[in-house]
């Protein structure tokens, strides 16, 4: 995992201090911001992102939030809370895995090791019997091309390329621009219903997961 910039959002300096010693002796470039006014504008080089939540001026959650709107690098939360639904609403609004303080280094590497290389993928994405090949846009189940729409090509790209991460609807909806623009989060169901009836026609596997309340995640 050479050659990787990682980006700390943490306003206390000993932990950044001690994080910045052990990822730079692992080749990784850190840049580092005590608070969401030194977040840098231009994050197009960053690749991952470890995130605090308890920050002064916006907390974590809001600046997931934001940073969200444009940019789709792994964000992993550090948190001294351990409650069911801080890690739920952190994955809700775009956070890709959450580790709870006090926590070992080498946990920590293997959680960056996994997202960072599982956004490695180059074109293509893969997960049991189904592909989705992303610069030709298609889609295949166990070797059969299945026929998607843009939007519903779109929204099995997002689910697959974060398995078993929930999004709910509202996510979905506003991640796909342009999607019905003049409809309503509501037509998400819709999409996902089409998706699931044109997959179960290949696959006996039901692939996208309903979380009530929540959203949808990807299960295959």
């Amino acid at each position: 995992m050479q050659n990787k910039t990682l980006l700390i959002i943490e306003d206390d300096r000993d932990l950044v201090d001690m994080l910045e010693m052990f990822l730079e002796n692992k080749e990784i470039t850190v840049l580092k911001a005590y608070n969401s006014d030194e977040i840098p504008n231009d994050l197009s080089g960053v690749d991952l992102i470890l995130l605090d939540i308890n920050l002064p001026r916006n907390n974590g959650f809001e600046i997931c939030r934001r940073l969200r709107e444009r940019w789709l690098m792994p964000i992993l939360f550090l948190s001294a809370r351990s409650d069911k639904e801080d890690k739920i609403k952190g994955l809700m609004l775009g956070g890709d895995d959450y580790i709870t303080k006090p926590f070992s280094l080498d946990e920590l590497y293997a959680r960056i090791y996994t997202n960072v290389t599982r956004g490695d993928r180059k074109g293509q994405a893969q997960s049991n019997n189904i592909s989705l090949l992303v610069e030709s846009g298609t889609c295949k189940v166990n070797g059969d091309e299945i026929e998607l729409t843009k939007t519903e090509y779109e929204i099995v790209a997002l689910l697959i390329n974060n398995p078993k991460q929930i999004f709910s609807k509202e996510r979905i909806y506003d991640s796909l621009r342009g999607i019905d623009s003049y409809g309503s989060p509501q037509v998400v169901s819709e999409h996902i219903r089409n998706i699931r009836n044109k997959l179960s026609e290949h696959s006996e596997e039901d692939l996208i997961k309903t979380h009530w309340g929540l959203g949808y995640s990807w299960i295959g």
